[in-house]
């Protein structure tokens, strides 16, 4: 029996809206009635704090200080950053801090092989009992490595994230959207890890158990890949809204969907290697968790797309319909208005969102599209995708 054209609406609506609404409320609701929290507590193992750096001459000698400045004891703190085959002054810089600061080793990963094959390459050698990483242009507050360590006092602690602040002084178009995404995430990590372990991370404010780390092939999303490793080792990955990282937001839409391109794929092909995960019957909780989280929030243009087709041809049989679609017709009109309309009508909010939105999930796509074919990206430009 074929479905009718109103099943398929409201099946494919609920389906491309339920990872952005309904998944967050039942994490809300379940972390009400059963919440597990994290046993916090002040511990100082000893931290290697992990950097990987391709052509970042700009931000790199700040980074490396800021970690080396942090509230935490000396002596159980060094930093290793891996050159990625930099060809723009990185590795002059490197060389000088680290003949200055004991505390500071570098090595050059030669020819570039990717953030992945270099945080291989340095974990390794890492002396820390728990590793942090930290992107190349990444500044943390004072005390965002105590925060981040505090997590660790759990003995069922794995791995602990921070909190990503984009600040966006310019107040950009894909800046202001990003902020906003990024509330929202931040506020659903908070929900996750109060009932167990977060989906998602961040990558450059993140620390893991040395013991846990587990090399990975060089086409693997690490902020992505890591985290899920540690919860099939049983252990859990919470969500340190203390340990605060602020950082630019991209400015440019160009920018902003190839990143959201690149991290969608890499996204897809970590959901594939981990499926494990995916099993209900081993991880009755988790298994929801990144089912409804990554892989149908990865996917929901797909029933959003059917759904927008069927309310345009149901719009002759009810006055719902029509309302529906017609509000359909005003996001798209909105975020299109954001790129090409005047400067006082992107300056909303709603527009700005609508946008953000529709990026968002055009990217998703255009993702699959790629992982459908078989596409792999290792490498790419720092700041651009």
């Amino acid at each position: 029996m074929l479905v009718s054209l109103e099943t398929l609406f409201w099946i494919s609506l609920v389906v491309g809206l339920y990872p952005y609404a309904g998944y967050p409320l039942c994490i809300a609701l379940l972390k009400a009635v059963r919440p597990r929290p994290v046993r916090v507590g002040s511990v100082t193992p000893t931290v290697t704090v992990v950097i990987s750096a391709y052509n970042e001459v700009s931000h790199i000698g700040a980074t490396v200080r800021n970690k080396l400045t942090q509230d935490y004891p000396a002596t159980l703190l060094d930093v290793m950053v891996v050159s990625d085959g930099s060809t723009d002054g990185t590795d002059e810089v490197l060389q000088q801090l680290a003949s200055q600061e004991a505390r500071v080793s570098y090595l050059r990963q030669e020819p570039r092989g990717g953030k992945t094959a270099a945080l291989n390459a340095v974990v390794e050698r890492a002396r820390g009992e728990i590793i942090v990483f930290s992107d190349a242009n990444s500044m943390y507050r004072p005390d965002t490595v105590r925060r981040l360590v505090e997590g660790f006092a759990d003995p069922e602690v794995g791995y602990a994230s921070g909190r990503m602040l984009y600040v966006d002084p310019r107040g950009s178009l894909v800046g202001d959207g990003c902020t906003a995404y990024m509330r929202y995430e931040n506020r659903l990590r908070r929900y996750e890890s109060a009932i167990g372990s977060v989906v998602g991370v961040d990558g450059a404010v993140d620390a893991i158990r040395r013991s846990l780390y587990r090399p990975m092939r060089s086409d693997q999303l690490p902020d992505f890949v890591l985290p899920l490793s540690v919860v099939e080792q049983g252990y859990r990955v919470v969500y340190a809204p203390q340990a605060v990282l602020e950082e630019e937001t991209l400015t440019n839409e160009s920018q902003e969907y190839r990143m959201r391109v690149r991290v969608a794929l890499r996204a897809l092909w970590a959901l594939w290697d981990k499926r494990a995960l995916l099993n209900p019957l081993r991880f009755p909780l988790f298994s929801w968790q990144l089912a409804s989280h990554k892989l149908l929030r990865y996917l929901s243009f797909a029933p959003l797309a059917v759904a927008a087709i069927c309310s345009w041809l149901l719009v002759p049989r009810s006055g719902l319909y029509l309302a529906l679609t017609a509000g359909q017709g005003v996001a798209a009109a909105l975020a299109l208005a954001a790129t090409l309309g005047p400067k006082q009508l992107r300056a909303f909010p709603v527009t700005r969102y609508c946008y953000y939105f529709v990026l968002l999930n055009w990217a998703s796509a255009v993702a699959f599209g790629r992982f459908v074919r078989g596409d792999k990206q290792v490498v790419w430009q720092p700041r651009t995708g």
